[in-house]
């Protein structure tokens, strides 16, 4: 069976959405460097999955170019992340200024939503 290795977003700042991805969910930076189109990329994440963040050669500034994703900030619907106690990322969430939103309990699991600084929806769920 295959396996997702990463998602590559662009944000504002690689090193500061890093910083708070580290914080909320105990990952680490594995690389960080130059990256297409004069660009910059933090890969963050576990031994096994990251998120590629990556800024173009603007620094961070709000492009949009229909057929150059590398240029838009933002461009999809959202991205899940696994914990073991929701509750507790809750908090950690909040505690970094984040409003929580969108509960819901399914079968299999309990989940939350949140837009992290550069409008990137964020889906944290637990199947504990």
């Amino acid at each position: 069976m295959a396996r997702l290795e990463h998602v590559n977003v662009t944000v504002a700042d690689p090193r500061a959405t890093a910083a708070v991805l580290q914080d909320l969910f105990g990952w680490h930076t594995r690389w960080e460097g130059s990256a297409i189109n004069g660009g910059f990329t933090v890969h963050v994440g576990g031994d096994d999955s990251y998120l590629a963040l990556y800024t173009g050669p603007a620094g961070g500034r709000d492009q949009v170019a229909a057929d150059n994703s590398y240029l838009r900030r933002g461009g999809l619907n959202h991205i899940g992340v696994v914990v073991d106690d929701l509750d507790a990322a809750e908090v950690a969430v909040k505690v970094a200024g984040f409003t929580p939103h969108s509960h819901a309990d399914y079968e299999p699991g309990r989940r939350f939503y949140f837009h992290e600084g550069n409008g990137v929806e964020i889906e944290v769920v637990s199947y504990a």
